[in-house]
């Protein structure tokens, strides 16, 4: 099992790591994979996450699932089109597509939340209903290969969902 984990700058430090090293703990490879706009990231408060693979060498193929973590990356991970276009295609091959907090809005530029129920941070609520998903105040919402959260202290039930999924 292979999953990625998708990081910019201003990502949310605990959406990033906690996923990152309980799927290890799981016994799931998990690869940071960023944009290609630098090689290192900082979260919002700084603290560094190295681009293990830039978006461009990302193959669906080589992947079980992706997670979007929030923080203010996910305005900038929508930004680019590759980006959006592998959220896309895992979703539409069935693979986990798993996201938390603002990660909404990934999945929201890469159109796959029409009909589907979610969660997210409450700020973005809005951007998701109006791209057609149902909004569902719970710690983790699982819809088919869909898993998502509202913030950092959803990360127990969120990464549990994941695992289950993928195992």
């Amino acid at each position: 099992m292979k999953v990625a984990i998708l990081v910019e700058d201003h990502y949310q430090v605990l959406e990033v790591w906690y996923p990152y090293l309980r799927l290890r703990e799981a016994g799931i490879e998990t690869v940071l994979v960023g944009t290609g706009s630098k090689k290192m990231y900082a979260s919002k408060e700084g603290y560094p996450a190295p681009e293990e693979m830039t978006i461009d060498h990302a193959r669906v193929k080589d992947f079980d699932g992706v997670i979007v973590p929030g923080g203010w990356a996910p305005d900038i991970l929508r930004r680019f089109p590759k980006i959006n276009a592998f959220v896309k295609e895992m979703f539409g091959a069935n693979k986990c597509v798993a996201g938390i907090c603002h990660a909404g809005w990934v999945l929201v530029s890469a159109g796959i939340l029409k009909g589907k129920k979610v969660t997210c941070f409450s700020a973005i609520k809005d951007d998701v209903v109006n791209a057609g998903a149902t909004f569902v105040d719970a710690e983790v919402v699982v819809d088919g290969n869909l898993i998502t959260s509202r913030n950092p202290y959803d990360l127990p039930a969120f990464c549990k969902a994941i695992i289950e999924y993928l195992k």
